[in-house]
């Protein structure tokens, strides 16, 4: 009788916890929906109709982790849902409509890195719930978890890249950022076409008559060094998050980074189970049986 109360004040500290945490998931997203509404004004006011579709679609996808977390029973963290807000707003309204990707060096390869992460969460996370459901007989190792986070996250950057790349040859976008090259290394350029590479050093170019080592500074590589780049720091996301899902499941939530991460299962099936189980079990009963008093064999005889 003395445990009750404890047991009560727990619960009620739980439950203020889960209060701050919701009161402030609804500030990052108020927050951040309420300076894309005020972009999404401004691109009305300028006619910027492309720059409007950008707001509706980044609002759209605030709504993406509530509709998980209903459709998937599921608890998503808040410092995981927060990252989530912040990597939609500073990819879609900072760096397409505001220009960030051109005017701060760094800050698509920031983005690719986050996504990498991100992903590899978000693999690792549906994995994981797979491995601890009751629907599932076979149960996964830590480091399985792990190799398939890496490779999910890894998959979704390349199909990533294949978007990119066939949205500038369909669309004629730049969404593969050029790179300025200044020197060439290549077998093609070996007067005696020997395999052995050449390194030359682009010195002279002028393309249309204008001279491009003033402007823009020499050869335009046309999306293959970004594509790879991005591919690599996508690859260094993965690895980070596959190293900290690995650790957390070995050691089964121990970890206070990770359990700020991978969302947590809801135990709403498992209770309407038990209530079911034991409605069943107080149906079975005689309605005046004491249900203390243990049922031998000569009482299921008679």
């Amino acid at each position: 009788m003395k445990k009750q109360p404890q047991a009560n004040q727990t619960s009620a500290e739980v439950s203020i916890e889960k209060r701050h945490q919701t009161r402030r998931r609804l500030t990052i997203r108020g927050v951040l929906s309420f300076f894309i509404v005020l972009t999404f004004v401004r691109a009305a006011f300028m006619h910027r109709y492309e720059n409007m579709f950008v707001c509706v679609l980044s609002l759209v996808l605030f709504c993406v982790p509530m509709l998980i977390e209903r459709s998937l029973d599921i608890d998503i963290p808040p410092l995981m849902e927060a990252i989530i807000y912040c990597f939609i707003f500073a990819a879609e309204i900072l760096g397409e409509i505001n220009s960030f990707y051109t005017i701060i060096p760094g800050w698509d390869t920031m983005l690719h890195t986050i996504n990498g992460f991100l992903v590899a969460a978000v693999g690792f996370s549906l994995v994981d719930l797979f491995n601890r459901s009751e629907r599932f007989t076979f149960k996964l190792s830590p480091l399985f978890l792990a190799i398939v986070a890496f490779c999910f996250s890894m998959t979704v950057g390349v199909l990533w890249e294949f978007f990119e790349f066939g949205a500038d040859q369909v669309m004629g976008t730049d969404m593969q950022k050029d790179f300025i090259v200044q020197n060439i290394h290549s077998v093609s350029l070996n007067p005696d076409g020997l395999n052995n590479v050449v390194d030359v050093s682009i010195e002279s170019l002028e393309v249309n008559g204008q001279d491009w080592m003033e402007f823009p500074g020499g050869y335009l590589d046309i999306g293959l060094i970004d594509t790879m780049k991005d591919l690599q720091v996508n690859f260094i996301g993965a690895v980070a998050f596959s190293i900290i899902g690995y650790f957390y499941v070995k050691t089964r939530g121990k970890g206070k980074l990770a359990a700020s991460l991978i969302p947590i299962v809801l135990d709403s099936q498992g209770s309407d189970t038990q209530e079911k189980k034991s409605k069943k079990n107080a149906s079975d009963r005689e309605p005046n049986a004491d249900p203390s008093r243990p049922i031998n064999q000569n009482d299921e005889k008679e």
